[in-house]
């Protein structure tokens, strides 16, 4: 076997016998009707491109195509690793590619993988541009005179409904060492994300200030960057080791209880470092001390009495973050947090485990296939008419709320991030939803 076919994950395809148990719970087969755009289909390819039988060019789309979820994961009778196999599959087509992709593709992805997204200074620009853009008046006459048509579909899509992103000032202003509000219970080191602090800077604020109220001290890790799940999507798995390197540097300097996030893609990347870095042998037992200590924030929460002091009337359902279900198997968590919310009555959506089609950066690079997927969503959200949406993921909150204005829905039904519904219960914050 030649580069790059032997960077594929080949034995581990022998797992699967072919059952087809995760054919209903692919969201890419169900809207494709495709065996090649099934688990069972795609890790059948990568055996065939692995013994010689199938040129990777073959296998580039159904691979490109899928989300990586990883809901197959789930519901696989023999434990098939899905995801390594996948994985495996990206990184030997980006190998292949270095040779016959266009230069600039190649240059897009270094800067945005290797400049931008690991670069706190770049992304602060970035979210001061945004900023600037949003308070200043010139997106609403762009709409107006509709000059946002200008780009292309999927961007002028998310722009209608970014949130309002953070000033530079209000940024500059967040805690990073911050006390517990009576006696501490836990220690806690947070992880703020990259492109999470720069649109939903305002869930990490009430994050940190819920997790004070709860009884937590919070640190705000320096030196962190990155979680590489992008990345390590991407097939650019040198440059994801890279930065997990550096986030475990960080967090080795802090001793806490737990390393928190509110960020179900992120987090799913970080207690996997130990995978990631199975092969360094001088990584490995930091790499799975690091992931052991990686919780979702709603894994504290559920353990420690919340003040609620409002009754917050509404009916939600939950769309849970396929990487937070599918790999951190946080399942339980943040529905028991939400039915616990004085006044909140919740109503479960029929397949609800099943992807919204956000998936990182899925719903940009493959916007047709993604709105597809979000269509069959909200007719299960309608099925159940719900007023608010819940969330526990930037992807997913953004992709829900694009749903919900595609239907014409966005004065009946606001989607929010979980943290914001627990801190409004608890008068965290100013008790405000940013919708």
């Amino acid at each position: 076997m030649t580069k790059p076919e032997r960077l594929l994950a080949y034995q581990e395809t022998f797992d699967c016998v072919q059952c087809g148990y995760c054919l209903p719970s692919c969201p890419t087969y169900l809207s494709m009707e495709k065996e090649t755009h099934s688990p069972r289909g795609r890790i059948h390819l990568v055996k065939m491109a692995a013994e010689g039988k199938l040129p990777l060019s073959e296998i580039e789309e159904p691979i490109d195509l899928c989300l990586g979820c990883r809901a197959c994961e789930t519901v696989c009778p023999t434990n098939v690793q899905y995801g390594k196999i996948l994985d495996s599959a990206k990184v030997a087509l980006k190998e292949e590619r270095k040779t016959t992709a266009p230069w600039h593709q190649k240059m897009m992805k270094k800067a945005m993988f290797e400049t931008v997204l690991p670069n706190d200074r770049v992304l602060h620009a970035i979210g001061t541009g945004l900023s600037l853009y949003q308070k200043s008046g010139v997106a609403r006459i762009a709409r107006k005179a509709k000059l946002t048509r200008m780009l292309p579909k999927s961007l002028a899509a998310f722009e209608a409904v970014t949130p309002a992103v953070a000033s530079r000032r209000e940024r500059k202003n967040r805690l990073v060492d911050a006390k517990s509000e009576g006696n501490t219970a836990l220690r806690v080191g947070f992880f703020k994300g990259c492109l999470m602090d720069t649109m939903f800077s305002r869930i990490n604020d009430l994050t940190i200030q819920l997790l004070q109220r709860a009884g937590c001290e919070v640190v705000v890790i320096e030196g962190q960057t990155c979680c590489g799940a992008l990345q390590n999507h991407s097939g650019e798995r040198d440059v994801a080791k890279r930065l997990a390197k550096q986030n475990i540097e960080a967090f080795e300097q802090y001793d806490c209880d737990y390393m928190v996030n509110s960020i179900g893609g992120c987090g799913a990347m970080l207690v996997e470092y130990d995978d990631l870095l199975a092969d360094e042998p001088e990584w490995r037992e930091r790499a799975s001390h690091f992931a052991e200590k990686n919780v979702d924030s709603s894994v504290v929460f559920s353990q420690l009495p919340l003040p609620f002091v409002k009754k917050l009337n509404g009916v939600a359902t939950y769309q849970p973050s396929c990487h937070m279900a599918n790999v951190q198997k946080r399942i339980e968590e943040p529905i028991k947090l939400l039915q616990s919310i004085p006044g909140m009555t919740y109503v479960p959506m029929k397949e609800s485990e099943l992807c919204c089609g956000s998936a990182g950066i899925y719903n940009l690079v493959h916007y047709e296939q993604s709105m597809k997927i979000l269509d069959r969503k909200m007719e299960n959200v309608k099925a159940v008419q719900p007023e608010i949406i819940v969330t526990t993921n930037p992807g997913c909150h953004l992709q829900m709320k694009l749903g919900v204005e595609r239907e014409g829905r966005s004065e009946q039904i606001k989607v929010v991030h979980l943290i914001e519904l627990l801190a409004e219960a608890c008068d965290v914050g100013g008790g405000k939803r940013n919708v």
